[in-house]
């Protein structure tokens, strides 16, 4: 890390701590010296590599991987180092804001901090990251504000829930796995991977804080769980063993005992419930050799705290039998299950299929392993591995898996009532959810998508959130009374000091009570020890002796341990046990010793004896064994071990035996041709074949039922052709001659070609020899049949190109055996000629490779074979006799005589071939070995013989060697032509496989997109299925609501009826009052209709909904029993006022009474009149909803029919609208403009020949027409001329008329007629001119705003105009620089003297082109002038005509 200084000096940190200083001019590189402290601090940092450095004025400011910030205060080579600021993280990068007064500092977490220097520093956290993805997350009792997360690291955060802000955090400095909140305290449990179990104090949010920890056991810790009262605390390691633990604070976590289980725990699952006493728990464990899963429930009362010593034995191991644990097993594999509340029932997921089953457990005590089936299935709809979790009441069974979908389902029909996708299955799905007590907040925690999701409902209330809450409220009121108590003592407990950073220990108690015991220990072996060197000094010549005592003490003593490691819990309780047991027999251990010592000396006497007598006398060592059926058990189990491992390794090699022989017969044996390959012998060039399975019965009958199809339609089509035509008989018969001629040239030939283009055909098949006339047209695949037989066809046409492929690389493949051995042949000789002219030369030999011969792989050689063969005794006596053979043989050899005096004279051999005239040597004579000054002239004579023998060898040797020279080189010439040629035709090859490859692909490109438009139309067809059954559904239940709608209609009608009857009733009673009473006085009549007018009051009833509030089961409103109680009450109120009290005085009393009954009628009538009226408007309310229901049928029935039609356009437009695949050539087009289309949705693809044809008879007529036009050019001239002189006389007349008709009448406008006719002519034009003011009041204020945009439109141009002027300032600039460049070239050029042709002729194209442009514009002038003139001559010729003006 390194940074720059004002003076460009450079600072450089080095990992070993040194400091550097490089001069930016000089580069010169200067080590600066660090000053120590006089005195430095016990606690003092090493500081040993800066991670970042920044410059400040008085030196560096670095940053080490120990969380601090130094600053090194430099002085002249020399630096001083200080603590500057303290991160609780290791700082990554740290920079200065432009000012130097903010250093921002990032940790390597992501965290980022800013530093602001002044008179009072401050560091403020500006972004808070984790650590790291979440591990854990829970809920903090009860769920409704805060929650815990979890990090692999051990960072613990508390968040608040509303705005899910981070509240505290903690560091254990340990990696983590799992989190768990305890019910009934705020605290919480965290299992590590060093087996240790910490338990956080969150009493107080903001600093939370570590109350105790506890080390059970060395293997990991993977699942941490409280039951629904928090009265345990349930922890499962990696070994298999579930602790369990008293989650209450107040008894300092107390550890009751554990219980083994098997080792890969999947989930634990408690049920504690209110009602009861015992909190029963499940273990559910895979058995993935078995494939399947295994469940271990057992009971723990809730006193167990108290009794726990019963419970469990001195090793700390619960009692199965007092703990009442079941083993139970499933046939299937699940990956989650849960017990439900009603603990005779439990909920799995299953891991291999995607289904949630329910088994019901046994009510009857069973023993050994129970096997569970399924009780009710439900499919899941989730696929992957998922978990099962349970709500807080027990009724919502909540599933997550890796799809990322969360569901909450009813525990007893397992059907989904919510669900919600939290996260992407491509982040694996959901790792894990916690739902709180009440139910209403749900945290969801992806698996690698690094995301919390938080949930809340959408709509919370009915018949569903009144259970949960009901039990959150009993629940919470049960745990009150723990939870004061608990947290209480949580506020008091003091922190512990654990050293989070490293092993922990216990408590001081445990530490105190572990080295008691490991001191203890340590004195029991030194007491052992003396004694074993005291009983061994006596006896130092017997070695067995002391082995034997050694090996007894090691099996009965303690190991002692290092006191300082720190021990588990269930470690403590083994020595503790141990402890006890040796102190209980200690007696009889020492009576056991002094046994085994005497006795051992009895036996070491018996052996010195057994030494000392002779060897016929002496005993074996074996027998002086005194527990030979021990050593006989030994053996025997030893040799069942053999057996047993001998009868693994044959299973296991006949596995792989049976799963090589699947895989040979899946990918070999079953291919028609074997897939291999081709190598070139010079260069890097490899071909392979198409591997290929033989076709099946039933593919093969497809086949030939779609060729007999395609066969029968051509000549259908032949037939009609010939029907259409309706040819001549002689027609007929020559056409029919010329068939059978082209059908007989037809069958000696095997190839036929279609007549589509390669373009059109949509690949290059033709080129491989293969039949493609069958085929259908792209052009014409319309219906599903066609469809499928084109992929038939192509199906079978790929299998024929693949065939020629394969045929031409057999070929090729024969022709490399052939040349190999041709090679090998010619190799034999070049071995014999380089052996002859002892050369050092390799000879080139090639071969096959395992990939150009694939079998070779499937037979194991014995070169291959690594490990030591086994040869067995009869095998080995074989060996020993064939080589013992073999020696008697060889000596046999040497003792002949004659064959070795054949080999020492003639060298083997009986004559002597020409090849060996290499290795011939002439002997020299003896005398050769004296001095040439005692030669005899017959020695001389020898000696000459010799030389020319020598001479003559000599030249003979040279021949010989020049000629196997020249043939060696002539062979290797010749491997290396024949080779290169077999290289140059499998490049060809490999050219034809890469063509071959794109056919077969151009095809399978053509077969997708045919079975991609099949499935489209099936999914369309089973749409309008869908839609005409969906359709007639509701056209039968609008047949049914018209029915309902027309009946309740005449009902209505009948009700209405009677009630205009009762209504006319009422009215004639009350109107016919008085002619009843007419005898009496009138005032008295008056008195009595007022009296007759009166009704009692009746309490008012309760509305309808405050009856269902108070009486949810009521009666109806305008039910009959209500209405007969409210008639009732009222007749009641009538006979209080029918009392003889209420009557008038000199009234007579039988008036009275004629007077109540006509009233108790009237009322009677009254209220049959209101009944009714209810009556009528409930019905008219039912037919309301009746109707509404019959439109909104109706309306759906047209949207059903709508859609339906949409959908018949769309699946013919798709049966037209089809997919073709053409083939394009390969390179560039030129085009002269650039104005491509680039969407061809609506476009229409056509043959290019209709263009081309098109475009000539264009062209044609175009032509055709041009000559007519000039021709009725001058024509139209001499018309036109005519046609003006007449035009002109005809206007000289008009004018003419006009004039006389201006002389005879008078003009008379109509603004003065309208004067004469208007009787208030002023207002008429007061009202036209406050017309006209308002109309320039709104175009005066439209003006204004027109001139406001105007404003700012120039505004806006005049800022463009001064980016354009500057624009246009630069590119002068450019220009004037160009000219110059321009005038440079040019005086180049004239100093070149000649110009060049094209230049020429581009000059002359660009005049040409100039004078063209202007005659264009020209003539464009001179055309405007003439519109202008004919539209001036047309306004004048109007303007001549005479205006008729009605008088």
């Amino acid at each position: 890390m390194h940074c720059w200084t004002p003076t460009s000096d450079l600072y450089i940190g080095c990992e070993e701590g040194h400091l550097l200083m490089i001069n930016g001019d000089t580069l010169q590189v200067t080590v600066l010296n660090k000053i120590e402290e006089e005195s430095p601090l016990e606690d003092r940092r090493n500081f040993i590599s800066p991670v970042t450095l920044v410059y400040q004025k008085e030196g560096v400011l670095a940053s080490g991987i120990d969380g601090f910030v130094y600053s090194f205060i430099i002085k002249d080579r020399s630096y001083m180092i200080e603590d500057f600021l303290e991160i609780e993280r290791p700082v990554e990068h740290m920079t200065f804001s432009p000012n130097y007064t903010v250093l921002l500092i990032q940790t390597d977490k992501g965290s980022v901090y800013i530093y602001t220097f002044g008179k009072e520093p401050t560091l403020n956290k500006v972004l808070d990251a984790c650590d790291g993805k979440f591990q854990a997350i829970d809920f903090i009792t009860p769920g409704t504000q805060y929650f815990m997360t979890l990090t692999y690291s051990g960072e613990i955060c508390v968040w608040w829930l509303e705005d899910c802000a981070c509240v505290s955090k903690i560091y254990l400095n340990t990696l983590a796995t799992v989190l768990a909140c305890c019910p009934s305290s705020l605290s919480a449990a965290v299992g590590t991977e060093d087996g240790s179990v910490y338990f956080i104090s969150v009493y107080d949010k903001e600093s939370p804080q570590v109350v105790h920890k506890a080390f059970l056991s060395e293997s990991s810790v993977q699942h941490v769980v409280y039951d629904q009262q928090g009265i345990f605390l349930l922890v499962g390691t990696a070994e298999g063993k579930v602790f369990i633990i008293n989650a209450n604070s107040s008894s300092s976590f107390q550890i009751i005992g554990f219980t083994e289980v098997a080792k890969d725990i999947l989930q634990i699952s408690t049920v504690s419930l209110l009602e009861t006493d015992i909190v029963e728990v499940m273990v559910l464990s895979s058995l993935p050799e078995a494939g399947r899963s295994r469940l271990e429930m057992f009971t723990l009362p809730t006193l167990l705290p108290q009794v726990s010593t019963t419970f469990a034995d001195e090793r700390g191991r619960l009692k199965d039998e007092i703990i009442h644990k079941y083993l139970y097993e499933l046939e299937h594999a699940l990956s989650s299950a849960v017990l439900g509340f009603q603990s005779n029932q439990i909920y799995g997921f299953c891991s291999q299929v995607p289904y949630i089953c329910s088994y019901l457990l046994p009510e009857e005590e069973h023993t050994g392993i129970y096997i569970l089936k399924p009780y009710k299935k439900v499919q899941s709809r989730q696929y992957g591995p998922g978990l099962l979790y349970l709500s807080s009441h027990g009724l919502w069974l909540i599933t997550i898996a890796k799809c990322g979908i969360l569901c909450i389902r009813d525990v007893y029909t397992l059907e989904t009532f919510a669900w919600c996708r939290s996260h992407s299955h491509q982040g694996h799905g959901i790792q894990s959810m916690r739902i709180s007590m009440d139910g209403q907040n749900i945290l969801v925690n992806g698996r690698d998508d690094g995301t919390l999701v938080y949930l809340k409902w959408k709509r919370f209330g009915g018949h569903l959130a009144s259970e949960i809450l009901d039990y959150y409220q009993k629940l919470l009121i049960s745990l009150s009374s723990a939870m004061d108590k608990e947290n209480h003592y949580l506020s008091t407990t003091p922190k512990v000091s654990v050293d989070l950073g490293s092993d922990s220990e216990h408590t001081v108690i445990r530490r105190i009570r572990s080295r008691d015991i490991a001191q203890e220990a340590k004195a029991e072996v030194q007491v052992a020890m003396m004694e074993v060197e005291e009983s061994c000094a006596k006896e130092r010549s017997g070695g067995f002796q002391k082995q034997k005592a050694s090996t007894d003490l090691s099996q009965d003593e303690l190991v002692l341990t290092d006191v300082k490691k720190e021990i588990p819990w269930i470690q403590q309780k083994s020595q503790e046990a141990i402890k006890k047991e040796v102190n209980l027999f200690s007696k009889k251990r020492k009576e056991i010793k002094q046994g085994i010592k005497s006795l051992s000396k009895t036996i070491l006497n018996m052996m010195e004896e057994n030494d000392k007598l002779e060897n016929i006398a002496k005993l074996d060592q074996q027998e002086f064994g005194l527990d030979l059926e021990e050593l006989e058990r030994l053996h025997d189990e030893s040799q069942e071990e053999v057996a047993k491992m001998i009868k693994d390794v044959e299973m296991h090699n006949l596995a792989k035996s049976y799963l090589a022989e699947l895989i040979k017969e899946e990918c070999w044996n079953s291919m028609a041709v074997k897939g291999r390959a081709l190598k070139c012998f010079h260069i890097p060039c490899v071909v392979e074949n198409f591997p290929m399975k033989a076709r099946t019965v039933e593919e093969l009958k497809e086949l030939e039922r779609v060729l007999q199809q395609k066969k029968i339609e051509a000549e259908c089509l032949k037939l009609r052709k010939e029907i259409v035509e309706a040819q001549s008989g002689v027609k007929l018969i020559k056409q029919r001659h010329e068939e059978d001629d082209e059908e007989e040239e037809e069958e000696d030939k095997t190839v036929k070609y279609s007549n589509l283009p390669n373009y059109l055909l949509g690949s290059l098949s033709t080129d491989f020899g293969v039949d493609t006339s069958l085929l259908s047209s792209q052009l014409e695949l319309h219906s599903r049949e066609e469809k499928i037989n084109q992929i038939i066809l192509l199906k079978d046409i790929i299998y024929k190109v693949k065939t020629v492929f394969n045929n031409e690389f057999d070929a090729a493949y024969k022709q490399k055996e052939f040349e190999i051995a041709r090679v090998k042949e010619r190799n034999v000789r070049i071995r014999e000629i380089i052996l002859d002219l002892e050369l050092e030369e390799a000879v080139w030999q090639p071969e096959f490779e395992d990939c150009e011969k694939p079998e070779r792989t499937l037979v194991v050689q014995d070169e291959e074979i690594t490990a030591h063969k086994h040869i067995k005794p009869w095998h080995k006596a074989k060996e020993l006799i064939v080589n013992h053979e073999k020696e008697h043989w060889l000596l046999i050899q040497d003792a002949s005589t004659r064959l070795r005096a054949l080999m020492d004279m003639m060298g083997g051999v009986l004559e002597v071939k020409k090849e060996d005239i290499l290795r011939m040597v002439i002997p020299q004579p003896a005398f050769m070995a004296k001095p040439d000054a005692v030669w005899t002239e017959e020695e001389r004579k020898q000696f000459k013989d010799y030389e020319k023998k020598v001479k003559e060898l000599n030249e003979e040797r040279d021949k010989y060697r020049k000629s196997l020279e020249a043939e060696l080189k002539k062979l290797q010439n010749s491997i290396q032509e024949s080779t290169q040629a077999f290289d140059e035709h499998l490049k060809r090859l490999f050219e034809r496989r890469v063509k071959a490859e794109m056919v077969t692909n151009q095809e399978e490109l053509k077969i997708s997109n045919l079975a991609f438009s099949l499935l489209l139309d099936e999914e369309l067809s089973s749409r309008e299925k869908f839609l005409n059954n969906y359709l007639t559904r509701k056209q039968h239940e609008k047949s049914q609501t018209s029915e309902a709608v027309r009946k309740s209609r005449e009902d209505l009608d009948v009700c209405k009826e009677h009630y205009d009857n009762l209504l006319a009733e009422d009215k004639v009673m009350d109107r016919s009052f008085k002619k009843e009473f007419s005898e009496i006085p009138g005032h008295q009549v008056d008195i009595l209709y007022k009296l007759f007018k009166r009704r009692p009051r009746i309490s008012k009833q309760k509305t309808h909904s405050e009856t269902t509030s108070v009486v949810p089961f009521g009666e109806l409103p305008g039910s009959g029993k209500l209405n007969k109680d409210a008639f009732a009450q009222l007749m009641k109120a009538m006979d209080e006022l029918d009392n003889i009290s209420n009557m008038p005085e000199g009234l007579d009393p039988l008036v009275w009474n004629h007077f109540c009954m006509t009233r108790r009628a009237k009322v009677e009538n009254e209220q049959k009149v209101k009944q009714k009226a209810a009556d009528l408007l409930e019905m008219a309310t039912f037919l309301q909803k009746r109707v509404e229901e019959e439109e909104k049928v109706q309306q759906e029935i047209e949207r059903v029919f709508h859609e339906l039609i949409l959908l018949q356009e769309e699946k013919v437009r798709f049966q037209l609208n089809l997919t073709i695949q053409i083939l394009l050539k390969q390179g560039q087009v030129e085009l002269e403009n650039f104005q491509l289309v680039l969407e061809y949705s609506d476009a229409i693809l056509i043959n290019k020949n209709i263009i081309e044809d098109l475009n000539s008879v264009i062209r044609t007529q175009g032509q055709k027409k041009v000559a007519s036009m000039m021709e009725s050019k001058d024509v139209h001239k001499r018309i036109l001329q005519i046609e003006w002189e007449h035009k002109k006389m005809e206007m000289e007349r008009e004018d003419l008329n006009q004039k006389a008709w201006d002389i005879q009448m008078l003009f008379f406008s109509r603004d003065r007629q309208k004067y004469l006719n208007e009787p208030n002519y002023e207002a008429l034009i007061s009202i036209q001119i406050g017309i006209m003011e308002q109309t320039i009041a709104v175009l005066d204020k439209m003006h204004k705003k027109n001139v406001e945009n105007c404003k700012k439109l120039l505004k806006k141009l005049g800022k463009f105009s001064n980016q354009k002027d500057i624009a246009n300032y630069a590119l002068s600039c450019n220009l004037r620089e160009e000219l110059v460049a321009v005038s440079e070239r040019k005086d180049i050029c004239n100093a070149m003297g000649s110009k060049l042709t094209c230049e020429k002729i581009v000059k002359e194209r660009y005049e040409n082109m100039m004078q063209q442009q202007k005659l264009t514009n020209i003539s464009k002038q001179q055309a405007e002038q003439i519109s202008i003139l004919q539209t001036e001559v047309e306004r004048l010729r109007m303007k001549t005509f005479p205006a008729l003006v009605q008088m």
